[in-house]
């Protein structure tokens, strides 16, 4: 047989498990929409600001980080780093919160929930093969994503779920990783568009000790907030290098004696990552002064209230006329519940996708 004759030349495939999944996941069509799926400023707000996309590389960089200092697997934690987010609507977690009300409304009591919607991606609505449903990704990634957050158990999951990923375990050190990885990343990259949109300044977070501490290590560099976009990097630097120092060490001997004890850990016991009881206080602070002069202000919460009733038009337009689906979605109707065909749908579309096709049915929003 001719070289160029030959579809494969190696027998086995020369990836690990958990490298492969990392390129099923970049390589799915969910992970391509997050390009365009809001993480606080809508995608057309600007170039600069932060996408689910270019969060998920985000948490991605700093997880592996993490892991590799830790003696951990850095493929694993990548590949759950990004396929975190897969699960999130558009319009961030005002779309999430409408498709859950919308649910709920239509008799479905488990609502809508960006962890599992992102397992169900990984696991049942990305196509892929022709004998089964999603990706075909190892254990140890769709347990990352499924208890991406705490508590793991949710009241709808289902015995079977249960039964498979033992709920009431922590995951792998990994995912637990990961989890840290985005509060670091989002904290992060939130003062960064906060501050570029103007909608906050360094001043708002005057009262936060760990900001503040930060700022400091930025001025003995000598820059001042004039040198506006440098002053913005290196607070952003020196901000993420003291989260991941400080995590590395308070929990590297506790990561030490999980591994010697036990593979799987019960949910009771505490987690081995973290930050120090001090540092986790100043994080709370800090996520609290963001919540109420970032995250609600009167800019976001109109584009998200925006978002939110694109969400609700769309799902009560679709459950009165749910021919407007794709073939892909509209074929699944025979088989499956008409509200979670169209939610799935719904959750799958990208910030502008979603506001072209309510355009499209109401008129421009």
């Amino acid at each position: 047989m001719q070289a160029h004759e030959r579809f494969y030349t190696i027998s086995d495939d020369f990836r690990s498990p958990y490298a492969r999944d990392r390129d099923r996941i970049i390589h799915s069509g969910s992970f391509r929409k997050l390009e365009y799926k809001t993480q606080v400023f809508l995608n057309q707000e600007g170039d600069f600001f932060r996408t689910r996309l270019t969060h998920s590389l985000e948490v991605s960089q700093i997880a592996r980080s993490i892991s590799s200092q830790l003696g951990l697997v850095e493929s694993l934690a990548e590949a759950i780093a990004l396929a975190h987010d897969l699960g999130h609507t558009p319009f961030g977690h005002a779309g999430g919160d409408a498709l859950d009300e919308k649910l709920k409304q239509t008799g479905f009591k488990n609502g809508f929930e960006h962890n599992y919607q992102s397992f169900r991606v990984l696991s049942f609505l990305e196509k892929r093969y022709k004998g089964f449903n999603g990706l075909n990704l190892s254990f140890a990634s769709l347990e990352g994503v499924l208890k991406h957050s705490y508590p793991y158990k949710k009241s709808f999951y289902s015995q079977e779920i249960d039964k498979m990923f033992k709920l009431d375990m922590h995951p792998s050190i990994e995912a637990m990783v990961v989890d840290r990885a985005d509060e670091i990343a989002y904290m992060s990259h939130d003062i960064d568009d906060g501050i570029n949109s103007g909608l906050i300044s360094f001043d708002t977070l005057k009262d936060s000790e760990l900001a503040q501490e930060v700022l400091a290590k930025v001025y003995e560099e000598g820059i001042t907030e004039k040198e506006d976009e440098m002053f913005r990097y290196r607070f952003s630097s020196h901000f993420i290098n003291h989260l991941v120092y400080s995590l590395l060490e308070y929990s590297r001997e506790k990561v030490d004696n999980t591994r010697v004890l036990s593979a799987c850990v019960s949910s009771n016991e505490s987690i081995p990552i973290g930050f120090e009881p001090a540092l986790e206080t100043k994080i709370k602070k800090l996520k609290k002064i963001l919540y109420q002069e970032l995250y609600q202000h009167k800019e976001i919460v109109r584009k998200m209230y925006a978002g939110k009733k694109a969400v609700e038009g769309l799902f009560e337009a679709l459950m009165d006329e749910p021919k407007m689906l794709p073939k892909y979605f509209l074929h699944q109707l025979d088989t499956r519940n008409k509200h979670r065909v169209i939610a799935d749908y719904i959750a799958s579309l990208s910030d502008r996708s979603a506001m072209s096709l309510y355009n499209e049915i109401f008129g421009k929003i």
